[in-house]
């Protein structure tokens, strides 16, 4: 079942020859927290296999959004209000907190452990001696399906209701998250360098603190105005736009200009150089017509629409990573595309069959995913006759 082959002869001997070339500029991330990783590193065994910190990291974040589907799978929780009480008994502004506060210490203790192991994982494997591709794909290949989990997580401190966002824009909110993950991988596609964005650090401690203040405060600190109708919640998506595509795409850009003059880069053409940005684009295209043409979407199940699209991205974004630490060329149109297509189509020609529908390709994306990531990681482990969860014991 998980023997297919997805990567070629041609996949695998590029990733024989990769190299990891990567810059981190982030002053955060260099004067805090590489010297705090380098020390909490030292307290894991060196049996402990890198993939096995990823992945528990990974799970960690999955969690946190099982835990809060559990509690406000709707999104309503922080706009739930206090009804058949005495005055006396009526919380702030007559809000509840349906959401235990001691859950959200936990939610950002779990986030934090994961931020760690994810930055500690690449250590572990330089102190082992089992850097290799399989590592830098295995990571990557998570964080991507990592982007979507947190901000479904913070959306639950705002709630879907009053001195909030609706679904509809918390919907591009999370495409202008994905999209920011996505162009610094195109960016290293055509230059070589992963350049690290200065946003990632930045804001797994901003969602911590976030998380934490939550607890203390809880979800009611948030239903009110700054200033002329204007909330923190607007000003959560307004900081989310400006610390994204604002900011991150003119860099991007700058440094795939930078690499074609300095004849640094990878020198492709220029339909080549855009060749992976048109499996997303076709993505977002389709869900985006889906979303605004259907009778129910993004309201109806929001946290089933994060899973379909985190999914589907996270499929396109790992088929290019793939492609640039092999030195291949990018797909231009993902298979997934098509089910998905066709899904949207049925569903806005027959709305009454549109839940079924919406959970049949939702569901048809997750275990294609999971096979395409589970396959690819065997296939690597075979190639290089190694284990992604264990260290072959050197012989002496």
């Amino acid at each position: 079942m998980f023997n297919y082959k997805y990567l070629s002869r041609d996949h695998l001997e590029g990733f024989d020859n990769y190299k990891y070339m990567a810059i981190d500029t982030s002053p955060l991330s260099v004067y805090v927290m590489h010297p705090f990783w380098n020390k909490v590193v030292e307290l894991v065994p060196k049996w402990v296999a890198p993939n096995v910190l990823t992945f528990a990291g990974f799970l960690l974040v999955v969690f946190n959004f099982l835990l809060l589907s559990y509690y406000d799978y709707d999104y309503y929780a922080a706009s739930s209000q206090a009804h058949n009480t005495t005055l006396t008994d009526t919380p702030l502004n007559g809000y509840v907190e349906v959401i235990p506060q001691s859950l959200w210490y936990a939610i950002a203790v779990f986030l934090f452990l994961a931020y760690t192991l994810d930055g500690i994982d690449g250590k572990q494997a330089r102190r082992t001696q089992t850097s290799g591709p399989l590592g830098e794909l295995f990571d990557h290949g998570l964080d991507s399906y990592t982007v979507f989990f947190i901000p479904a997580c913070l959306y639950s401190i705002f709630g879907r209701l009053d001195y909030s966002i609706p679904p509809i824009r918390i919907y591009y909110v999370m495409w202008n998250l994905l999209l920011n993950f996505y162009l610094s991988h195109w960016e290293k596609y055509n230059t070589g360098v992963l350049f690290l964005p200065w946003g990632y650090d930045f804001s797994m401690w901003a969602s911590t603190i976030c998380f934490v203040w939550t607890g203390v405060k809880g979800t009611i600190f948030y239903k009110k105005y700054l200033f002329d109708g204007y909330t923190l919640a607007n000003a959560f998506e307004l900081v989310i736009y400006s610390t994204g595509v604002v900011t991150n795409l003119p860099v991007a850009l700058y440094n795939v200009h930078k690499s074609y003059k300095l004849r640094t880069g990878k020198m492709r053409s220029f339909t080549e150089a855009i060749r992976p940005l048109w499996s997303l684009l076709i993505v977002f295209v389709i869900c985006t017509v889906w979303v605004h043409k259907s009778e129910r979407l993004p309201g109806y199940d929001l946290r089933a629409l994060f899973l379909l699209i985190g999914t589907l991205f996270s499929n396109v974004a790992c088929r290019l990573i793939v492609a640039q630490m092999s030195n291949q060329r990018c797909e231009a149109v993902c298979w997934l595309s098509w089910p998905l297509a066709g899904a949207a189509l049925m569903s806005l020609a027959l709305p009454h069959y549109e839940p079924t529908v919406f959970y049949a390709i939702t569901t048809l994306c997750v275990l294609a995913h999971v096979h395409y990531g589970s396959c690819v990681v065997r296939q690597m482990c075979d190639h290089f006759r190694i284990s992604c969860f264990y260290i072959k014991q050197r012989a002496d």
